[in-house]
């Protein structure tokens, strides 16, 4: 008799349900079912997307298969008009080997495999090849070099203001948050694109709901933020999270490029030592990243208005 090991058993079911699922996504025939400007997606092309999502996050493949489509749709079609948009800028879609290495080693490692061999197995096991997986963090990492170049002067960091913040605070409260950021197009109604949410939230938990209508990079990790340390969110918003209880989520608050949805997953609070050039680096570091996760929000419905997105 053979013995499976816990991990493997885990491995075995979700290749099964990715190559179950993707069966419905795609049908025996490779066809064409969008044209973005030039670039086409088919039928084969949602189910590789499929897959690489299945393998961000897992939570993808408990959906239901019009939702599994639309997230799958949703995504290939972003990154499309990505591509398109860095193809403007650069010649290629390329970046330096070892910059890619280290993409690939915190790609991997953010989601729970400890090398690269076992990485590679797991694409294998998904019939993803390394330079398909590459070719999308290397789009990614272009598209966040291009926001970086076009609003690193409207970056506005007040650092005397996080000294005093830090300073102040001997005992800090961190929160475990989750986001859903979305937008409204000019056809939708706000309040129905709102009930739309708060229904998908109630029936099918937020992290699905995140994953089928957020726009944010978070949305792959179900909405995830992790813990963030309450200096690092603003005042308005850090009110906001104040007023709810574990487990609850905000109403829409308005941001730049949209509106976001916050949900408390957990509070703890510790008494710190400060090291103030530790906490001062980190903060920057993070507000810089909000500041530019809006900025490619607004720069990216920006751009869609003058791409061709054509059913076929």
């Amino acid at each position: 008799m053979i013995f499976l090991t816990k991990n493997l058993k885990i491995l075995i079911i979700v290749s099964f349900c990715v190559f179950f699922l993707t069966q419905k996504v795609d049908s025996l025939e490779n066809r064409i079912l969008y044209k973005i400007n030039n670039e086409i997606i088919t039928s084969f092309d949602l189910k590789k997307e499929l897959r690489y999502l299945s393998l961000i996050n897992s939570q993808i493949l408990n959906l239901e298969k019009k939702d599994i489509f639309e997230i799958s749709k949703k995504s290939i079609i972003k990154e499309k008009i990505k591509k398109i948009e860095i193809l403007n800028h650069v010649e290629e879609i390329k970046l330096d080997k070892d910059y890619i290495d280290v993409l690939i080693k915190n790609t991997y490692s953010k989601i729970g495999f400890k090398n690269l061999d076992d990485f590679k197995k797991k694409l294998v096991s998904i019939n993803i090849s390394l330079e398909e997986f590459i070719e999308k963090i290397t789009i990614e990492a272009l598209w966040n070099q291009l926001i970086y170049e076009k609003y690193k002067t409207k970056i506005r960091i007040d650092k005397t203001k996080l000294e005093i913040e830090i300073s102040s605070k001997k005992n800090q409260s961190e929160f475990q948050l989750s986001e859903i950021v979305f937008n409204v197009d000019k056809k939708e109604n706000l309040q129905k694109k709102i009930n739309l949410i708060k229904t998908d939230i109630k029936n099918k938990g937020f992290e699905n709901a995140a994953l089928i209508h957020s726009i944010s990079q978070s949305k792959n990790s179900g909405g995830s933020l992790g813990w963030i340390n309450e200096n690092s969110v603003n005042n308005n918003l850090k009110n906001v999270i104040q007023t709810l209880k574990i487990g609850q989520y905000s109403d829409p608050q308005i941001i730049p490029g949209g509106f976001l949805i916050l949900k408390l997953n957990d509070i703890k609070n510790k008494k710190i030592s400060v090291n103030m050039k530790k906490e001062l680096n980190n903060l920057i570091k993070i507000k810089t990243n909000q500041q530019l996760n809006q900025f490619s929000n607004i720069y990216f419905n920006k751009i869609k208005k003058n791409i061709s997105i054509e059913k076929i």
